[in-house]
């Protein structure tokens, strides 16, 4: 069994012009940026912040931001070659395609599911709980069985995911134009929380930057990073270990700017302004979350934050509640925009492996009116509304870090072996210091997925385990690779 063919570079561009099967072109650099940082500054600004600063990193988290931006931002350099190369709908998978084999490409496409789609509906739920905070303050208390801690039916979410897939489905550039206005809306906030905030810094909350390492229950059992565990390292929070640990788990706060290589086919000129999204929404929001961070441990101490809105309550504590109301607004514009483009990158890569026939072919067939993946956007969202109304997620948003971590290090190893095995490719963007650059990507990588918890690797081998006996019961017999003769059958 061939299960390490390839498929090359000229037939994956080649597959785009099917007009059947063919994804308009309407994306400048601008709109890559803003939907990176669209789906980036969401979630980690305005909840991880002071979670992870009141129980694992302290004042410090702020160092945490930087070594996941970091790893972050080698990897992107990586992705940053393969877009410019390989301007095709699906990212990693599209890439591991073109390097590793079509077995490689399954399970990367199989593990961005598992990261896109669960990543959406945590943060749908998200939404809701803002949404519903926001109402409360104005009179208006939504039920508790739609809307409470634990509900029957989380309504709001799942009518956010229907609205977003309605806007999707009707066009990549509309699309794009309600996630620039929600952009604006979020950054604006996030950047009077900056700017007010220091206004309110008293310097004692920042001692000790680095708290002495502790043994708490948040870091006993299975919930002990893997590395720890595997050195026989006593498991403890706080500490230069802490800041580790606290990054593996912000970097969930960074997923997003491999979504913009997602949307590479739509884009009018990928080679240039492909590079120029990802490393561009990548820096703005490190410098976003460095800043916010520094403030909000700066306002508050860190043993006192908040774990559900951290940035309204840091504020609330100094006497400024009005600030409360408009940072909400500001979450609710994040997480919409981030739910967006979290749906739009699942659709681009379940369309790519559509158009492979390692799913149902016929579900990529582009919409002749709208120009969308119009068939999987509302399978997406039915799907993703689902999880979000009835399933209880808890410490599962830690798959989504782990599933990322994997794509990275997989794109960054693609980076080498495309260099040795096609130089003669054209490439909008050279990621800089090949091998060692995208050397030192695999190790980073590898490294933050050590510190995650153990059963969030257990959870994740299941995951893997579920999608490879998929691929041996449908993919493989279908796949176009092997057989590209049925493209004309179907």
């Amino acid at each position: 069994m061939d299960i390490f063919r390839t498929k090359s570079v000229e037939q994956s561009i080649r597959d785009t012009e099917a007009p059947e099967h063919q994804l308009r072109k309407r994306l400048t650099a601008v709109d890559l940026t803003v939907f990176g940082i669209g789906v980036i500054v969401g979630t980690g600004i305005f909840v991880l912040t002071g979670q992870v600063a009141r129980d694992v990193a302290g004042p410090a988290v702020a160092v945490s931001f930087i070594v996941a931006g970091v790893v972050c931002g080698l990897a992107a350099l990586c992705y940053a070659e393969f877009a410019s190369t390989i301007p095709v709908a699906g990212s990693a998978y599209t890439f591991s395609f073109a390097t590793l084999g079509e077995f490689p490409a399954w399970v990367i496409g199989w593990d961005l599911i598992l990261e896109l789609a669960l990543a959406a509906a945590v943060v749908s739920v998200g939404w809701s709980g803002y949404f519903a905070s926001l109402l409360a303050s104005l009179g208006l208390e939504l039920p508790a069985s739609i809307a409470g801690e634990d509900p029957v039916v989380n309504v709001p979410a799942v009518v956010i995911v229907a609205v977003l897939t309605a806007v999707l489905v009707a066009g990549i550039k509309l699309s794009s134009r309600v996630n620039l206005i929600l952009v604006i809306t979020k950054v604006a906030v996030v950047l009077l929380v900056i700017f007010a905030g220091l206004f309110f810094i008293n310097g004692a909350n920042y001692t000790p930057f680095i708290p002495d390492p502790i043994s708490t229950p948040r870091v006993e059992g299975l919930q002990a990073p893997l590395v720890q565990v595997l050195f026989g390292i006593q498991p403890v929070a706080f500490g230069v270990i802490g800041i580790f640990s606290a990054a593996a788990i912000v970097f969930f706060a960074f997923i997003g700017f491999d979504i913009v290589a997602t949307a590479a086919e739509e884009t009018i000129e990928p080679q240039r302004d492909v590079p120029r999204g990802i490393i561009g929404s990548l820096a703005i929001c490190t410098l976003l979350y460095v800043a916010v961070s520094l403030v909000v441990v700066g306002m508050q101490k860190y043993s006192s934050l908040s774990e559900a809105a951290p940035l309204s309550d840091a504020f609330i504590s100094v006497g400024q509640a009005w600030l409360a109301t408009i940072i909400s607004v500001g979450a609710i514009a994040g997480l919409t925009t981030v739910v967006l483009v979290l749906l739009l990158g699942q659709a681009r890569v379940l369309f790519a492996m559509c158009r492979d026939g390692l799913l149902p072919r016929q579900l990529a067939v582009v919409h002749p009116t709208f120009g969308t993946p119009a068939r999987l956007t509302v399978l997406i969202g039915v799907v993703t509304m689902a999880l979000a109304g009835f399933v209880s997620f808890g410490e599962l948003a830690e798959l989504v870090n782990i599933g990322t971590l994997f794509a990275f290090v997989v794109v960054s190893l693609g980076v080498i072996i495309l260099r040795r095995t096609r130089p003669d490719l054209p490439r909008g963007f050279r990621t800089p210091l090949v091998p060692v650059l995208p050397i030192l990507s695999v190790l980073a990588c590898v490294y933050l997925m050590l510190n995650l918890p153990v059963q969030t690797w257990l959870r994740f081998v299941v995951w893997m385990l579920i999608g490879i006996v998929l691929y041996f019961a449908y993919g493989y017999r279908h796949s176009r690779t092997a057989a590209p003769w049925r493209a004309s059958e179907e």
